[in-house]
């Protein structure tokens, strides 16, 4: 079972037993919205903090809207497809007419459409919150509970999603429906964007689409990466000592993400130092004092929804004092980005780093 379906066997009960609405992990309206691609200089262009572990005050990484741009325009699906899901069922898909793409970060569903086939997709979680996809049907409900009456009333030709979504009985009913059901990688992470983006274009038929997918987001990623490794610190000393937290106040769960997560691979990346790797802090767990402490963080990245949660800033550093007792907590040094964008790792990752990046080394910048 994946990290994040632990971690969802955690949440889910909490926020259903306590009818919390700010439980769930979508990222709506309130979100930080996406910034026009032409509102702020390239990030290559910007001028970095000359040391980032001594800036004070919170940011916000807002990303790049990112229109879809299609690999393929009105590609033709190579069907019947079959192919051996990443639970090891062999599912063989003979119609993509009727697509429904899901799972909790929206990765799946914008594939779907950056292969060629947004006009197949009939419905979407409360993740997939991108313009071309927003006006279709939701079928979750109570943050990301799948609705089985809802799904059939779409009449999809083709499930694909992962085990991030339940309850897992919806998806079983599907396939006992006779729906072909396609069940991809659960786990996020830069190592595998390629993986998941092969996953659903083979689902779909579209292999040598996938690949062309797969190419153009690595590109953009290995870009992003190279003009990061300009804006951070070469010097160890210097680098920023980062760590993810998962917060909802409102229901008491609060994680700290290490090896594993997602999260690490994510800091890595932006050229930060992953402390809660650091200290053998493995997936996802629930937060100690003493591991909070001991992982001493210069920073704290969080999703905006968990941040909203627990009152902002102050509001953090009153439900967890330990956050006070790092160099983030006393520079209030904290992060944070929307919930649908900051692990999401599908087609727009490289517009996550170039966010990310810009709240990390340039937070003043225009």
């Amino acid at each position: 079972m994946s990290l994040f379906s632990r971690l969802r066997r955690v949440l889910i009960p909490v926020c259903v037993l306590a009818v919390l609405a700010g439980c769930s992990l979508t990222g709506a309206a309130g979100d930080s919205g996406p910034a026009a691609a032409d509102d702020r200089p390239a990030l290559d262009t910007l001028t970095p903090l000359e040391h980032p572990r001594d800036y004070q005050g919170p940011s916000t990484a807002v990303s790049v809207a990112t229109p879809v741009e299609p690999v393929a325009e009105d590609p033709s699906p190579a069907l019947p497809a079959t192919v051996t899901d990443a639970q090891g069922t062999e599912v063989t898909v003979t119609d993509t007419s009727r697509i429904l793409a899901l799972d909790l970060y929206g990765s799946t569903s914008r594939i779907v459409y950056e292969l060629g086939l947004g006009d197949s997709v009939v419905g979407r979680d409360t993740s997939s919150d991108f313009p071309e996809i927003v006006d279709k049907p939701l079928v979750t409900s109570n943050g990301h509970e799948l609705t089985g009456e809802a799904i059939l009333e779409l009449a999809p030709t083709l499930i694909i999603t992962d085990t991030t979504l339940g309850p897992w009985d919806v998806i079983l009913q599907m396939r006992d429906a006779g729906i072909p059901v396609v069940v991809v990688d659960s786990h996020r992470s830069l190592e595998n964007v390629a993986t998941l983006i092969t996953q659903v274009a083979a689902a779909v038929g579209l292999p040598e689409a996938g690949a062309e997918l797969t190419s153009r987001t690595q590109q953009g990623i290995d870009e992003v990466t190279g003009q990061i490794a300009r804006l951070a610190p070469t010097d160890e000393s210097e680098k920023l000592r980062v760590v993810f937290l998962y917060l909802r106040g409102s229901a008491g769960v609060y994680y700290m993400f290490g090896t594993g997560s997602g999260a690490d691979s994510l800091i890595t990346s932006l050229g930060g130092v992953d402390v809660a790797t650091e200290i053998g802090w493995q997936g996802m767990r629930p937060i100690t004092d003493e591991g909070l402490v001991a992982a001493q963080p210069d920073l704290v990245l969080v999703m905006t929804k968990g941040l909203e949660s627990v009152g902002g800033v102050d509001g953090l550093l009153e439900q967890l004092p330990a956050v006070a007792q790092t160099p983030a907590g006393e520079h209030r040094r904290i992060v944070d980005m929307a919930d649908t964008q900051l692990l999401g790792f599908g087609p727009t990752t490289a517009q996550t780093l170039d966010a990310l990046a810009r709240a990390l080394y340039a937070p003043d910048a225009a």
